[in-house]
């Protein structure tokens, strides 16, 4: 059986061009469902925002695709084009970890689109300060890293935040060593967030030995600064060299190749309640128990008796001068799931502290 004959390139981009009207039309119908969906929305007093709603839409069309897009193409597409019907809706306020180009500022946007205003921060501090006091509807922190462990800043910041979780972003982190000259000769000294120094150690000691390594509050802080000074370096992200106007002296310099960071989305339950079942969610909460024989074992059978798996288990001190912790614990599934709910209620009676931090759709 013979083969279709090869169409011309000026034909392909003639059925190009044609789709792309269609394309754009449909776009335009579903915004103008999504104004309509808003109009709902403001009646009735909701929110604009469910996390959920948005998860169930691209896991179904992930899940429906024949074609040669992958999955994760359809994750970038459907979240830009729900960002944009978003914004028609109201526009949202979502604070980062400034400047412009951190991992944070790419996180928030891996989440919530780039329809978005974006309140730069100087910290994790002003992050959760700044969604606690409503000058930002959201605020993006970041928790975990494959690497080196938790963020134990915004753990500690979570015990006593009014702000809870409502989403999650896990996000590939390659850090790119930026400076004003395409060469690693002459590096004088490196900066970077100290966790960020961290991760590419092994990278630095074999290609940078001599430079002076220098902590600061972000990544693209470091590459702000690199940028004023010909000896200076910074580890940060395509971002930020785009940016700044830095050029990548060498890339993804990280120890890990795998390197991936965790960022948690919260707010105060005002803006967004708890986000409904999504059909794959995380229910995130911090307790302690009395300091004694087998506490920590006892936490841990009404998760086995109902059938809940824990994903991650972390303590902190509790600065008492007692030697007693709070633990963070991630499990898998919606607090609102009857054996889920079940093994929370027995925990709880078991905790002398208890707070559930959020339980919300679980990143892919």
């Amino acid at each position: 059986m013979s083969k279709a004959p090869l169409r011309s390139l000026a034909q392909l981009r003639v059925d190009i061009d044609a789709l792309d009207l269609q394309l754009l039309a449909l776009l335009n119908q579903r915004a103008s469902l999504a104004n309509e969906v808003g109009e709902i929305k403001r009646i009735e007093g909701s929110g604009v925002y469910r996390p959920e709603r948005e998860a169930q839409v691209i896991r179904g069309l992930q899940d429906a695709n024949t074609g040669p897009l992958k999955a994760e193409n359809i994750s970038h597409i459907w979240r830009e084009v729900m960002s944009a019907c978003r914004s028609l809706e109201a526009p949202q306020r979502v604070a980062v970890l400034g400047p412009a180009g951190t991992f944070c500022e790419q996180a928030a946007i891996e989440f919530f689109g780039s329809s978005v205003e974006l309140i730069y921060c100087a910290n994790f501090d002003e992050v959760f300060h700044a969604t606690a006091a409503g000058t930002a509807q959201y605020g993006v922190v970041g928790v975990e890293n494959s690497t080196e462990g938790v963020v134990t800043r915004s753990l500690d910041l979570f015990l006593h935040t009014p702000a809870h979780v409502v989403g999650e972003v896990s996000l590939m982190v390659r850090h790119n060593v930026l400076r004003k000259t395409d060469s690693l000769e002459g590096i004088e000294v490196v900066l970077a967030h100290q966790l960020a120094l961290a991760q590419c150690q092994e990278w630095l000691n074999k290609h940078l030995p001599h430079a002076q390594r220098r902590a600061v509050s972000s990544n693209a802080e470091g590459a702000r600064l690199a940028a004023d000074n010909p000896a200076w370096a910074a580890l940060a992200s395509e971002r930020a060299a785009s940016q700044f106007g830095l050029h990548i002296a060498a890339h993804a310099v990280q120890d890990d190749a795998f390197n991936r960071t965790r960022f948690s989305i919260i707010c105060l339950p005002d803006t967004l309640a708890a986000p409904q079942a999504s059909g794959k969610d995380c229910t995130s909460l911090i307790v302690s128990v009395p300091n004694k024989p087998g506490a920590v074992h006892d936490l841990l059978v009404p998760l086995k008796n109902h059938g809940v798996s824990m994903t991650r288990f972390e303590s902190r001190p509790a600065r008492t001068g007692q030697w007693e912790y709070y633990f963070y614990i991630d499990l898998a599934g919606h607090a609102a799931q009857p054996h889920v709910a079940a093994a929370l209620a027995e925990l709880r009676s078991l905790c002398a502290f208890y707070k559930v931090l959020g339980t919300y759709p679980a990143s892919a």
